[in-house]
Parts: structure tokens; sequence; C-alpha cells
């Protein structure tokens, strides 16, 4: 009988490493992957460090912090979602940072019915309305997002202040890349996009 050695062992964790990454290739999910592809490295790591595979070590030591990094990002993501569904108001703050500020008097429009549509709304101080629809939006929210939403390319009522106001706009595109980099914000406008939709339907029934 063939007395198992280290050699044996070391081969033997190769072949799970390889049959690991494999098994990344067949999984649909993205936290499963994640956790498939570290404990991969980690067993190419062992196999590679005692058999001296020098190429395939520094690939896989580069690997294992990365994707436990996305792990992270995932976990981190799912409890955001998680919380998002709460009942507590969404934060809109971020758009100061990415947004272009401007500071607007009271009574004066910020855009009319029928405008071509450029970009969207934070209101950091002050009170809008929304003219015909009995709408006043309050310091903290944003409006003018539904036309990112939709395909028409005209505003669909005139939004004017009520008080001296201070808004950020965001166009297309730095609202695109606000909600890339920060997925607590593109949740809050996804709610927020929701509901409105909701209350519209309730309204023409």
């Amino acid at each position: 009988m063939e007395t198992i050695t280290v050699h044996h062992i070391i081969q033997a964790v190769g072949w799970l490493a390889a049959v690991l990454k494999l098994a990344t290739f067949a999984t649909n999910s993205m936290i499963v992957l994640r956790i498939l592809a570290m404990a991969s490295s980690i067993c190419f790591i062992i196999y590679s460090g005692m058999f001296q595979v020098w190429p395939l070590l520094a690939v896989e030591l580069v690997l294992l912090p990365i994707n436990a990094y996305r792990l992270y990002e995932v976990i981190a993501l799912r409890r955001l979602v998680t919380h998002m569904t709460d009942e507590s108001d969404p934060d809109f703050s971020a758009a100061m940072a990415y947004g272009k500020k401007r500071v607007i008097q009271a009574g004066d429009v910020i855009f009319t019915k029928g405008d071509p549509v450029d970009c969207m709304y934070y209101l950091a101080e002050g009170c809008v309305e929304v003219e015909g629809q009995n709408v006043t939006v309050p310091a903290g929210k944003i409006f003018g997002e539904m036309a990112f939403f939709n395909a028409s390319a005209e505003r669909s009522a005139t939004v004017r202040c009520l008080e001296d106001t201070v808004v950020y706009e965001l166009d297309e595109k730095r609202f695109t890349r606000l909600q890339y980099e920060d997925p607590k914000f593109a949740m809050a406008v996804m709610r927020t996009v929701t509901k409105r939709l909701v209350a519209n339907a309730a309204q023409t029934q």
C-alpha cells in the first residue's frame, strides 16, 4: 500500500484549487462565486508555494485580496438595499459633491413645462412648487429626476421657488457617475421614483 506523503497532499490541494476555480463558472450567485474564488486562491497559494511555481503564486496573491474586497462590496450593497427598504427618509446630500450649485430667488422659475430636459435637482435650501400639481418640495429632496426615467424629452410641469432657494444641478453624466460611485444615492433615487410612479398611478384611477 502506497504511503500518503506531503507531496501527495499538496498535489491534492492543487487539484482541489482547480476544481474550485471551475466551480466559479457554474454558480449564479456573486457571493458564492467570490467565496469559491477565494478558496481556490488559498489552495493555489499553498500548492504553488510548496512546488515553487512563482508566477502562479504571484497571481493568486493578487487575486485573493481583490476577491475579498469584491465580496465585501457585494455584502455591503445587500445590507444597503435591505436598509433602504425601511421607512427612513432617503438621503440625497451626496448630490452636493457632484452637482453645480445655483442660488435662486423667491418667485423665480427653475424650469418651465415644455422645456428640454437637461438635468435633475437636489434642493439644499428653500422650497419649490410644482405648478398645476399642488405639490411642494421641501429642502433635502430631489425634483426633476423623473425626466431621466421616461421617453419624454420635455418637462411635464413648471417648478417655481416659493422662497430663496439653493439647488444643485445634476446633468445626466453627473447623475450616472453619482449613482455608480454612491449606491446609497442610487437606491434613494429609485425609491423616490417608485413612490412617485405609484402616487401618479393612484391619481389617474
